[in-house]
């Protein structure tokens, strides 16, 4: 259950997201949130009108965290862009790794929402567009030979090591995604 002392609105979204990462959008229901947070159907209602709602803005705030720890990890590297997606790919071997990452939310999305035009799915597609378009940056920074195809590359490379913490767990070869990401890296950026 969450803590009673944040507001109900808070105390919504922070149960919505712990269920909705852990068991899935689909599988979750009103009830089960409504139960874990303690607060009356009324007031679920009244800060997220549907459940679509909910899973939009939570998916906005994971958008929001995931380009936090982003930034983190590329702010020591500022003018160093082949540093800069290193480390982004270090971060992400580290986090694919530990035992609270259970893969990505916004593939989950994608995966539970197939229908292009489902709010979650599209939250899911503009998150993945702009990680593809900072990769993309970095990579015409970098003065990659062809930055659109890195780009490219280092997604599927990331999303590989979402995939691989839900699916093996703590532990799982996403271990080798900063390794992966050096090699694609120099491929493209040494002459």
């Amino acid at each position: 259950m969450t803590e009673p002392t944040l507001p109900a609105r808070e105390r919504i979204l922070e149960t919505a997201a712990s269920l909705f990462y852990r068991e899935g959008f689909r599988a979750v229901g009103i009830d089960t949130i409504i139960a874990e947070s303690g607060v009356a159907k009324m007031t679920l209602y009244r800060h997220y009108p549907s459940k679509d709602d909910l899973i939009v803005a939570y998916l906005e705030r994971a958008h929001t965290k995931f380009w936090q720890a982003i930034q983190q990890a590329i702010a020591p590297y500022a003018g160093q862009p082949v540093r800069q997606l290193e480390a982004i790919f270090e971060w992400v071997a580290h986090i694919a790794i530990s035992p609270t990452c259970l893969g990505c939310t916004f593939m989950g999305a994608a995966n539970e929402f197939p229908e292009l035009t489902h709010q979650g799915h599209q939250v899911g597609l503009a998150h993945k567009r702009a990680v593809l378009n900072l990769l993309a940056e970095l990579a015409a920074e970098a003065e990659a030979r062809q930055p659109t195809v890195l780009a490219a590359q280092l997604l599927l490379l990331m999303d590989g090591a979402w995939n691989a913490a839900r699916m093996f767990g703590p532990g799982n070869h996403g271990a080798e995604a900063a390794s992966a990401a050096q090699t694609l890296i120099a491929a493209q950026t040494h002459v």
